[in-house]
């Protein structure tokens, strides 16, 4: 979430024993002893430069039950230590000029350096296993997320649309954890959670699109040479601003690095940022944001019971708003201010019936309604703001006068459950922790650099909100035409609209052939699909059958 939200976009309102190779292949170098901490000594070749981290590790085990089978695993909770792009670590000849003031001893220009956390799940036992790296997104927020509300072994307990009572909170065990198809792999991004940054220029080292998503390839070819685990079949699994990282970050890892992944798991997707539903008024001329969201208006109209018409079907509802966002209301938006008065008012009319917004509102906003606009007039009347990342959730609105929502319910009603029950677990339950905070997330949105270097450009391009990383996974998928892709996306998501991953997918620079690489599984729940507990299992069942498949050796 939070993502990009927390996953926020939120940010954009103001996520051992056996061969190389193996599954359980051990460490590189040895895994600390159950319940034992060591930092991991660095190489001698790094004597005496800029180095205010080290890498660690912490080692507990642990089980878990997922569909009757009881799973053994080893967790490792720690940090590896990465750099930015164009850092040189090779020292310079001891008989040159005197390095300058501001270099290590070894004439090594001091640089930005990251110390990235992350959990790790093997399976005890058997033999060779999928691996798959997990990421939420913000950006700037810590993968707790996806990691005790999705597929860890342990599963924080949340209400599906109130706000959840204070502590204490209730951490169960996750049947639906991947670890029946995969060893996992969540990670921190740099400066968020347990994660860290330091040095000359860190934040403008780690800070944005490109940025971030070297960082993590840097991450990621580390961890495959601590663990061995270069031949094993490999997966991106990221949320909300991770999906625009996962994009970027297999281009890289693929096309930079040589290394192919199996598949590309995207959940409440978003890669090009002009299509967001938050503000798009800024953006004008571009009208496809107000035709992706449309769908996830009525959605959550009808789930609020404010619709004028009875529709008892969603899914027949949705369909027939889907086609009037690319019919008739399209070509309305196209018309600008030629619209003709009759025609604008039966616009506004059918608006009116798949928002449940009144037509004076909808004809004052040009038939152009924003996410902060809908969230904030829909339920106006009852004195509730409608939530962001889950608009089934709703809470009082801070001021009934506002333009926009100024808050999200949902994140309101679950952060204190996930932040409490991670801090809880990973102390006593990882061992990791003692002494350290843990920052659920950071304010990056200030600070992030959105200028993208898209695949073939000579440089980056200038961005207003955000970037469009299409071309990133296109790319990756021309270079890699057996690469997988999944999307997930829930209907009452107004941060990452669902019909918005839909759109983007079918406009793909790609040949048409390789469309059918491409799947889609579609939720009754919000940007974090998994907080019903229905769609847990949903998700489960959907990204496990695709690493099935999609790991196979080839004959």
């Amino acid at each position: 979430m939070k993502n990009l939200v927390r996953s926020g976009l939120v940010a954009w309102l103001a996520l051992f024993a056996g061969a190389a190779g193996s599954a359980n292949a051990p460490l590189a170098s040895p895994a600390p002893s159950a319940e034992s901490s060591a930092a991991v000594e660095p190489d001698k070749a790094d004597a005496g430069r800029f180095q205010p981290f080290h890498a660690e590790a912490r080692t507990s085990t642990g089980s878990v039950v997922v569909g009757g089978q009881a799973i053994a695993y080893q967790a490792v909770a720690g940090t590896l230590v990465v750099h930015p792009k164009g850092w040189d670590d090779v020292p310079k000849d001891p008989k040159a000029a005197e390095p300058p003031a501001g270099s290590d001893p070894e004439g090594r220009a001091a640089s930005a350096e990251a110390s990235m956390f992350y959990v790790a799940y093997f399976k005890s036992g058997g033999g060779p296993r999928p691996l798959t790296f997990l990421f939420n997104g913000g950006p700037g927020s810590a993968t707790m997320w996806l990691h005790m509300g999705a597929f860890g072994p342990k599963r924080v307990v949340t209400s599906t649309d109130q706000h959840a009572p204070a502590a204490p909170y209730a951490l169960i065990p996750n049947t639906a954890s991947l670890l029946d198809v995969s060893d996992l792999v969540f990670i921190d991004a740099p400066g968020a959670g347990f994660s860290r940054i330091a040095g000359r220029d860190a934040e403008k080292a780690f800070y944005g699109v490109d940025q971030d998503a070297f960082a993590f390839a840097e991450f990621i070819s580390q961890f495959l040479t601590r663990y061995g685990r270069w031949n094993s079949p490999k997966y991106l699994f990221g949320e909300s601003y991770g999906t625009p990282r996962a994009a970027v970050l297999v281009n890289q890892l693929q096309s930079d690095r040589s290394i192919d992944f199996n598949g590309v798991i995207l959940l409440s997707q978003i890669l090009n940022f002009d299509l967001s539903p938050d503000r798009p008024n800024g953006n004008p001329g571009i009208d496809a944001p107000y035709q992706t969201v449309l769908p996830t208006y009525a959605a959550t109209a009808w789930y609020h019971h404010k619709l004028p018409a009875e529709h008892k079907e969603l899914e027949s509802l949705l369909g027939e708003v889907e086609r009037f966002a690319f019919g008739d209301y399209a070509v309305a938006l196209a018309a600008g201010a030629s619209l003709k008065p009759a025609e604008r008012a039966r616009i506004a009319e059918q608006l009116h019936q798949y928002t449940g917004l009144s037509v004076d509102y909808i004809l004052k906003a040009d038939l152009r309604i924003d996410g902060g606009e809908f969230r904030q007039a829909l339920q106006v009347d009852a004195g509730m703001a409608t939530g962001r990342l889950d608009s089934r959730f709703s809470g009082p609105t801070l001021d009934p006068l506002n333009q926009r929502a100024e808050y999200d319910p949902q994140s309101a009603a679950i952060s204190s459950a996930y932040v409490s029950l991670f801090n809880d677990y990973a102390r006593k339950e990882l061992h990791y922790g003692d002494a350290k905070t843990f920052k659920p997330s950071i304010a990056t949105y200030r600070t992030w650099n959105f200028q993208h270097q898209q695949p073939g450009s000579a440089q980056a391009g200038t961005a207003r909100q955000g970037s469009n990383v299409m071309p990133d996974l296109a790319n990756a998928m021309k270079m890699n035409p057996a690469l997988k892709v999944q999307t997930h996306a829930g209907y009452f998501d107004l941060a990452t609209p669902f019909f918005q991953a839909v759109y983007e997918m079918q406009h793909l620079p790609i040949p048409a052939a390789l469309q059918s690489n491409i799947e889609y599984q579609f939720y009754d729940s919000g940007h974090m699909v998994y907080a019903k507990e229905s769609s847990l299992k949903q998700l489960h069942d959907s990204v496990a059958s695709f690493i099935r498949r999609t790991s196979a050796p080839s004959n």
